[in-house]
């Protein structure tokens, strides 16, 4: 274990799993119909924050750990601003047409 975490082969063994998730979660967004912008944003927010811990296990100088450091921030900054953009677009679109438990002929009190 010790040569694995030296070496940083620990990262590219955890970084295979991860791009092996996103293949997976592609195909299954892909088949409802789900947005996969933030999903691939999120993956590469923590994709550049393991490959800022392999520069460092490594030996790496600072600025190459402070810059898959920031490639993970804009990665991160990426996903808020898109899951942002699709929490506000869902806010903005109409209620769907129909009887629901919660419109007013399920909430109203009867008087008789």
């Amino acid at each position: 274990m010790d040569a694995l975490f030296a070496s940083g082969r620990i990262v590219d063994l955890i970084l295979a799993l991860v791009a092996a998730e996103a293949l997976l979660l592609v195909w299954l967004a892909r088949r409802r119909g789900l947005a996969r912008g933030p999903l691939l944003a999120n993956l590469a927010s923590g994709a550049a924050l393991m490959l800022a811990l392999r520069a460092a296990l490594t030996g790496a100088v600072w600025p190459v750990v402070a810059g898959w450091m920031l490639a993970g921030l804009l990665a991160h900054l990426a996903d808020l601003t898109l899951r942002l953009r699709a929490a506000r677009t869902q806010r903005r679109s109409p209620p769907p047409a129909g009887t629901t438990p919660q419109t007013g002929a399920f909430t109203r009190g009867i008087t008789l």
